[in-house]
Parts: structure tokens; C-alpha cells; sequence
């Protein structure tokens, strides 16, 4: 954990390192579809989920293993007016209350031996938002510059087929300076029977 907090440190520490103030689309897009109440944000990074889901009226605790990351992120916070539960720690090492939050948030972290305990995490009726980054032939910009941290088509889907799949799409989009292939999911804590579905046909821009 020391060495990837480190890493992450010198990553925020930068002043040319590109820091992102708006919520991922998917999130901003579809919030009036998700219940209310209490979110979690992984791998929350300056807060720019975290702070937009604190606006709207969330219970919000933010987890990340930077320093730097994080006092941004309370800054930020600070400007905005919103009160948020920053937790500096490493996922491995965060203990998730079990059914605790009707909203958590993944944004650009690997994180796929960690979604059972995230799975769990989520309330009855709880929604899981989930962007990260795709192995793709495509010749884009943004990214981890390896593929051991970008996710296979598919994996994201496949790890939640126990929840009820609202929204996944694998595409090429415009990340702050640059494009990326990502994979977006909306899931849900539910399964079988009969469901009621949030309309998601309209899409952004």
C-alpha cells in the first residue's frame, strides 16, 4: 500500500497533472434514476463523484489512498459547501458495511477482486455506477499504459451477473483532454421476479 500511495501522492502532488471537477456522465446522467440515502465513492481521487453526489443530498464517505488526492478533495469540498466523510486507506484494507449504501461509485479503478465486498456493500434496491478503462484496438489517447489495468470486454459484466444489469456499454468517448475506451455499467442489489426499470433510452450528447 506504501508504494502505491506513494505513487499516487507524487501523481496529485503534480501541478500538470489534469484533475477532473465534473462526476463521470453515467452518474450526472442518470441521477434522478437512483435511490436516495447514503453513497460510497472508491478510489474517490479529488472527489469529483463524491462532491456531486454530496450536493444532491447523499450521506456521503469518499475512500482513497492518497494524501494529496485527498486534501484536495477536501478543499474542494470546502469551496462548495458540502460535508463529506474522506477516508484515507487502501480498498484492501477498507471494511464495507454489509448492505449500508444505496449508491456506490467506481470511477477509472480496478477493481474487480474487490467486487464481492462492494456487492455486498449495497443496500436492497442499491445501485452500483461503475466506469473504467477497456483493452481496445482503438487508437486512443487516455489510459493506464498497460493493459494488465484496463479491463477485457465483458469482464465488468460478467462479475455482476448476479445484480440486475440496468446499463453497460463498451464505446470510445472524450475523457478531459483526450479519448478512451471505457465500459459503463448501472446495476442493481435485485434479482428475479418482477422489477420495475428506470428509463434510460435518453441519451446525452
Amino acid at each position: 500500500m506504501t508504494d502505491d500511495r506513494s505513487r499516487w501522492n507524487e501523481k496529485y502532488g503534480d501541478p500538470e497533472f489534469e484533475l477532473p471537477e465534473d462526476p463521470i456522465p453515467e452518474l450526472e446522467h442518470w441521477i434522478e434514476t437512483l435511490p436516495d440515502g447514503r453513497a460510497l465513492d472508491v478510489a474517490t481521487g479529488t472527489g469529483r463523484n463524491a462532491l456531486y453526489l454530496a450536493e444532491r443530498g447523499y450521506d456521503v464517505e469518499a475512500v482513497d489512498v492518497s494524501d494529496e488526492a485527498l486534501e484536495l478533495a477536501r478543499d474542494r469540498a470546502t469551496k462548495r459547501g458540502v460535508d463529506v466523510d474522506w477516508i484515507r486507506t487502501d480498498l484492501q484494507e477498507f471494511e464495507c458495511e454489509r448492505g449500508a449504501y444505496d449508491v456506490i461509485t467506481v470511477s477509472f479503478f480496478a477493481a474487480l477482486e474487490h467486487l464481492p465486498e462492494l456487492k455486498e456493500a449495497l443496500a436492497p434496491g442499491g445501485v452500483l455506477v461503475y466506469e473504467h478503462h477497456l483493452r481496445s484496438a482503438d487508437d486512443v489517447e487516455i489510459g493506464p499504459s498497460s493493459d494488465r489495468y484496463r479491463y477485457r470486454s465483458n469482464d465488468l459484466l460478467r462479475s455482476c451477473l448476479d445484480l440486475t444489469i440496468l446499463h453497460y456499454e463498451e464505446r470510445v468517448r472524450t475523457v478531459t483532454d483526450g479519448t478512451a475506451a471505457v465500459v459503463t455499467m448501472l446495476a442493481r442489489n435485485s434479482s428475479g421476479g418482477t422489477q420495475s426499470y428506470p428509463d434510460l433510452t435518453e441519451r446525452r450528447d
